[in-house]
């Protein structure tokens, strides 16, 4: 959660701030700057600015503003500076705004000798333009002044601003700090300062994403929402008195055609049809009532669906329209909605917002088709029915059991927000196996090992399979998900076995989720064929929709992990939709953290970036702690590789685990952490990250080839830290199974370290065999930076061996696959090695010749501050062979310190 408050209420808003100090220190050296501060109205753009200059000591600070009503009087914000100099400045008044800006400068030029000059436009949108024309003026006589000239203004510039003073705005091309929305941990910070609420984290986000996160309008509604409503769950916020009577002003003022398409837009929805919005108000002439709407502000047509989807512009204008209806007007149109909408989870969904009383007809209709849905895999539309199922319940036990089913399928939708908001209430019910089983659910995908543990455990003890076979089908099939968590093959499939068994329907989403995971259970165990015809049998029985997505998925992981990267792409591909099968965002974010793997394995790491990010975003809104080192894993990889250091730390930062995490989330980050540290050449921290994969008890599978590819990474890392034997006694078992298995990416993986290990041991014809081999095991497969790896290993093995005419023909191989990749961070190394091989030189300005190849790269490290350890490394070579180079460096040079040595180098680059 956000910490840093300043006395000006900002909450977060370090980025903008670390911004403005930044642009601060630029002035301070003597370059003036105009900036500009926008960001949408009631953002904080004021606050932030006021925090930023109370943070400023030595600076003379002039502030004006300008109002609407005074925006076409000439120098009227000019005039709030004039009033701020000496009697003989005030009483030197002009209308000519040059003349004002010589003035003003002669002022500022006479103030800078204490301290540099802030000037600060607030709402510069209503400002007058000889005023920043003014301003202009003075900025562009500046040469090694020291004065900040900030303009505040609106994001969205209001119509009634002069055209002249929008132009000027728009025509900035200076620094701009963009004034975003409050993040879901500052809202938290927020309640707490402003009403004592400590805010859970679904309400939170409610609450950003309903009032685009802008703090006026969050301390508005924290203001006016009774503090007890906020620790229960809301279908849906108001919006801010002040902004609820500005939209029934505006709504009152529109014809009766258009008021009544505007409310009937309300009661549908976010994002309604216009024609089932135009049918529902009864319009003649629906696109007229459309435009004037458009004109007040009330309704927009969603962009990239033509005339056929409308919007509102914020959620907040929609409750406040829909908030606005007299009940008997909103129960109206909830009940004519019924009778016109298309879609029967819509139609119960008005139906019930009709019904403010109990209804047990009403009820078992939303639980019947909250049962089809489920059975269908739409768990998002199932999890909603039965919400409102279990509030028209008459009945208490209808009512709890309906809710506790709802949880469920809010976690299976990956709907985690509510289904947290939720729990509190089922928590309270009697103990069950299902209420259990449920809880248990949650607990696995909120990354909580010894919690689900506990509750499946006790779910399945308190479950007699012959009673209740489905809730029993149903628990098994959470067994397996925790299973598959664990990464446990034998009690994934024993599990999985169970939930089939004992289901009445093969087609209930238990026994559906269990086959559709059962294969990767079976191959975590080695059972590679038994894996593969149990896919085929599931996509046989599987119809089309939101089940198959979670088909398709496992089945990409197994495609994979199998050496086939482009079917897996391809199955991977379409199991991330969701919005038109009713699939689930958990299924979704399960299927792009894999489609990044095999999109990195390919090569096409542009795109694996676009599916980390995009997967990044939809991760901080769902909470599903059990996925986030799998997406963040291939992020922080690609990044660390291409040398964007900052980026990468970020992802590793957002991947972070501890050895109490479930499997699924500690192999990930240990491997995410490892690869960043072998990027930077930085073997001991390699071996420290992969530690706790080496010692794992039970193994759980982590060896079987082609799931986690760390063994080649741990073994590397041995030999570079010269543990050469140790490297040997860990790569021979590993060897043996892929061989077993056939699985050939594992064989060449192994294999380049192989031939490390023969080359380091002085037999070159058997490091040349292990190269070869794991060539040609890759030879048929598309997996471009393992080949990479390869030619990287040979080509350092031939050079350490004296082969440098050879050497440089393999490394050249490497250099060009890894600049195909962009991975940099080796393309470096690769010209090293390269330079330090003697062949083809490199011409790079520096007068060197009286150093030989080798000598030459070892300054370079050692100038670019390397450790000799670390250059050794790099180099593949031995301490005390970078030692003896030094020794001969320095004298050659007539030097006598690596500070002479790095200084050496920096006058060469810059002559």
């Amino acid at each position: 959660m956000t910490d840093a408050v300043g006395p000006h209420g900002v909450v977060g808003r370090q980025d903008e701030l670390a911004e403005l100090e930044r642009l601060y220190t630029v002035v301070r050296e003597g370059r003036p700057l105009v900036i500009v501060v926008d960001g949408p109205a009631g953002i904080g753009k004021t606050t932030l600015v006021e925090q930023f200059l109370a943070d400023l000591t030595d600076a003379h600070v002039y502030r004006s503003s300008g109002v609407p009503w005074e925006a076409s009087r000439p120098l009227g914000v000019a005039e709030q500076w004039e009033r701020a100099g000496t009697e003989a400045a005030r009483t030197q008044r002009s209308t000519d705004p040059v003349e004002t800006g010589m003035r003003l400068l002669t002022r500022w030029h006479h103030d800078q000798e204490s301290g540099p000059v802030v000037v600060v436009v607030d709402d510069a949108h209503w400002a007058d333009i000889e005023s920043l024309r003014a301003l202009s003026s003075t900025f562009r006589r500046m040469t090694y002044q020291r004065v900040l000239i900030v303009l505040v203004a609106r994001r969205e510039r209001p119509e009634a601003a002069s055209e002249g003073v929008r132009d000027f705005l728009a025509d900035h091309r200076g620094p701009t700090v963009r004034v975003g929305p409050l993040t879901q941990d500052d809202v938290q910070t927020l309640a707490i300062r402003q009403v004592q609420v400590d805010l859970n984290a679904p309400a939170a986000q409610q609450l950003a994403e309903h009032t685009g996160g802008n703090p006026l309008h969050i301390r508005q509604l924290l203001d006016e929402v009774p503090a007890s409503n906020w620790l229960e769950w809301q279908p849906s916020l108001p919006a801010p008195r002040a902004l609820a009577d500005s939209v029934a002003h505006r709504v009152r003022d529109c014809s009766c055609p258009t008021r009544s398409l505007v409310e009937s837009a309300a009661v549908l929805g976010h994002s309604p049809s216009f024609g089932e919005a135009a049918r529902l108000a009864a319009v003649d002439e629906p696109v007229a009532a459309l435009d004037e709407a458009s004109r007040a502000e009330l309704l927009a047509v969603d962009s990239g669906h033509g005339l056929t989807t409308l919007a509102f512009p914020s959620p907040m204008v929609r409750a406040a329209v829909y908030t606005g209806l007299p009940p008997l007007r909103r129960q109206k149109l909830h009940r004519d909605a019924a009778e016109i909408i298309e879609d029967e989870g819509s139609r119960l969904g008005h139906r019930a917002a009709a019904t403010p009383f109990a209804d047990a007809e009403l009820a078992d209709e939303l639980d019947d088709f909250a049962g089809g849905q489920a059975s269908s895999g739409a768990w998002s539309t199932a999890g909603n029915a039965l919400i409102n199922a279990s509030r028209l319940s008459p009945a208490k036990t209808d009512r709890e059991h309906r809710l506790v089913r709802a949880v469920d399928a809010l976690v299976g939708a990956g709907d985690l927000p509510r289904a947290i908001a939720f729990s509190p209430a089922i928590e309270s019910f009697p103990a069950s196996a299902l209420r259990d089983a449920v809880l248990g659910y949650l607990a696995i995908v909120l990354g909580r090992v010894g919690e689900a543990e506990l509750l499946l455990t006790r779910a399945w003890q308190q479950c007699d399979p012959n009673l209740e076979p489905d809730t029993a089908a149903l628990i098994c099939q959470r067994r397996v998900l925790h299973s598959l968590s664990r990464w446990s093959g034998p009690e994934l499939v024993g599990w999985a076995s169970r939930a089939v068994e004992l289901a009445t329907d093969p087609q209930e989403p238990s026994v559906v989720e269990s086959k559709a995971i059962m294969g990767l259970g079976l191959a975590a165990t080695g059972k590679i064929q038994q894996a593969e015809d149990a896919y085929q049998e599931v996509f046989t029985n599987t119809s089309a929709g939101a089940q198959l997505q979670r088909v398709r998925m496992g089945k990409g992981w197994l495609d994979l992990a199998l050496d086939d990267p482009q079917t897996a792409r391809r199955e991977l591909e379409t199991a991330v939709p969701t919005r038109y099968r009713g699939g689930s965002l958990r299924i979704s974010l399960w299927a792009q953290a894999w489609l990044a793997r095999a999109e990195f394995a390919l090569g096409t790491w542009d795109e694996a970036l676009h599916t980390v990010d995009r997967a990044v975003a939809q991760l901080e809104h769902a909470g599903l702690e059990l996925l986030r080192p799998l997406v963040h894993w291939t992020g922080a990889q690609i990044r660390a590789l291409r040398g964007h250091w900052e980026q990468a730390h970020e992802h590793l930062r957002r991947a972070a685990v501890t050895t109490h995490n479930y499997e699924i989330m500690l192999v990930p980050g240990c491997l995410a952490q490892a690869q960043c540290a072998e990027a930077g050449a930085d073997y001991e921290t390699v071996l420290r990250c992969l530690e706790p994969l080496a010692h794992l008890h039970p193994r759980q599978g982590i060896d079987e080839p082609g799931f986690w590819p760390w063994h080649d990474t741990y073994a590397n890392a041995l030999v570079m830290t010269n543990r050469v034997p140790e490297a040997d006694a860990f790569l021979r078992p590993h060897e043996a199974v892929a061989a077993e298995r056939g699985h050939r990416s594992t064989m060449a993986r192994l294999g380049y370290v192989r031939g490390r290990v023969a080359g380091t041991t002085g037999d070159l014809d058997a490091a040349r065999d292990a190269f070869e081999n794991a060539l040609n095991q890759l030879t048929s497969l598309s997996l471009p930076y393992d080949r990479a790896r390869v030619h990287f290993a040979y080509g350092q093995t031939l050079r350490r061996a004296g082969k440098r005419r050879e050497a440089d023909v393999v490394l050249r191989k490497a250099r060009d696959a890894y600049t195909a990749l962009g991975a940099q961070a080796y393309v470096e190394r690769c010209n090293r090695e390269l330079k330090a091989g003697g062949l083809k030189k490199r011409r790079n300005g520096l007068d060197l010749t009286q150093l030989t190849s080798q000598e030459q790269a070892v300054a370079e490290l050692v100038a670019a501050g390397r450790s000799n350890k670390q250059a050794a490394v790099e180099l593949f070579v031995s301490v005390k062979t970078v030692q003896f180079h030094l020794t001969r460096i320095y004298a050659k040079l007539g030097i006598h310190s690596r500070g002479e040595l790095a200084a050496h180098f920096r006058d060469e680059s810059a002559r």
